[in-house]
């Protein structure tokens, strides 16, 4: 009999080999059908590839959209650290949408959680990630009267609405939903309501209305509790829905790009051309065979590379070019060292837009800042 491979994702964890199937199962998801996906085939590819997997209501904040009512997205920022491509998966689907619909875009900066959370964070440090972290998410291009940026340290009725928020959720149901455990101060232990209210803001704004969180799936215990108490008398609300995402991997091939191993597993939106190609030569985790004549004969494992994955994910949004890198690849024609030179070339590209955009975004800051 085969041994069931072993996981854990949690909003704290992700590690294993993640069978994102049984996560629908657990979570109590919908996966998102071949009909939802023809609604985005227009759309950045990772909603069209299906990175966006699972999704909680998303059919009726579609149907809302494309009747002309009022939707809106919602999708935030913990602020620890400067930002990785990684980090900006929802909101580069956020900006998708908006796009294709003219909705509405909340953006939280949780300043509060990193502090609360990370015992060496000074308070002036995460406030200075968040200014940081800002810049680059503006600097995608979203449309300023239709972006709002919430900063938790500042926004003026983010207090008044979590105290309605927490008075639905018991501690007992905040600890069973997200794993509470060795809390070590009082502001961590009232965070789970901050964070609802932050997916309820929108409507807390603007009035009852489909709303829409992409998330990565491990963060999907804060939708369930906002679920469960939107609709109650004292608030009035419709229940947010979500749109799940499958963990975008490391350099090396780990379940989830993450900052605790930045020198080979993460590639920043501050990196040079020549730190992109350092990392992606060196890290980069190959699907290719061992010997040139061996993977000439048998080809490489385009499922299992890196460089293909991050093409499939972000960087190249032609199916018919896409396409041609798989058949190439997997029949040998194409080399592991020949691929990594296409995504070093797109990633580098990109950064460097990226990093000039960068400049003009600082000068627009203020016109976004919900106050």
């Amino acid at each position: 009999m085969k041994k069931e491979a072993s996981f854990t994702v949690t909003p704290w964890e992700v590690s294993g080999e993640v069978d994102y199937d049984k996560l629908i199962k657990e979570f109590g998801t919908g996966k998102i059908s071949s009909s939802l996906l023809q609604k985005f085939k227009d759309l950045h590819p990772l909603l069209r590839r299906g990175i966006y997997y699972s999704h909680r209501d998303l059919d009726l904040w579609i149907k809302d959209a494309e009747a002309g009512k009022k939707v809106s997205i919602v999708t935030g920022r913990g602020p620890s650290e400067k930002m990785h491509l990684g980090h900006l998966v929802p909101f580069i689907v956020a900006k998708s949408l908006q796009d294709k619909y003219n909705c509405n875009v909340y953006i939280p900066i949780s300043e509060d959680e990193k502090f609360f959370i990370k015992s060496n964070l000074s308070f002036e440090d995460a406030q200075k990630f968040a200014d940081d972290n800002v810049i680059d998410i503006l600097a995608l291009g979203f449309k300023p009267d239709k972006t709002f940026i919430v900063r938790d340290f500042s926004y003026q009725n983010l207090y008044k609405h979590s105290c309605k928020v927490a008075k639905l959720i018991s501690y007992s149901t905040a600890k069973a939903a997200f794993g509470l455990k060795n809390e070590n101060n009082i502001g961590w232990t009232f965070y789970p309501a901050v964070q609802a209210t932050h997916i309820l803001l929108p409507q807390f704004v603007s009035g009852s209305h489909r709303t829409i969180v992409p998330v990565g799936v491990d963060q999907d215990p804060f939708i369930r509790l906002t679920r469960d108490i939107a609709e109650h008398s004292s608030l009035g609300f419709v229940k947010p829905g979500a749109i799940h995402a499958k963990f975008i991997p490391g350099l090396r091939g780990s379940a989830k790009m993450s900052s605790s191993d930045a020198e080979t597993d993460v590639i920043y939106l501050s990196d040079s051309s020549d730190e992109v190609k350092r990392k992606i030569n060196k890290h980069a985790f190959s699907g290719g065979k061992d010997t040139l004549e061996e993977h000439r004969k048998l080809g490489g494992n385009p499922d299992i590379d890196i460089s293909y994955q991050y093409l499939r994910m972000f960087f190249e949004s032609d199916d018919k070019k896409l396409e041609k890198i798989y058949k190439d690849y997997k029949s040998g024609k194409l080399l592991s060292g020949e691929l990594k030179a296409i995504l070093i070339e797109k990633v580098s590209s990109f950064l460097k837009d990226h990093q000039k955009k960068r400049d003009l975004a600082k000068k627009q800051v203020d016109k976004f800042i919900l106050k």
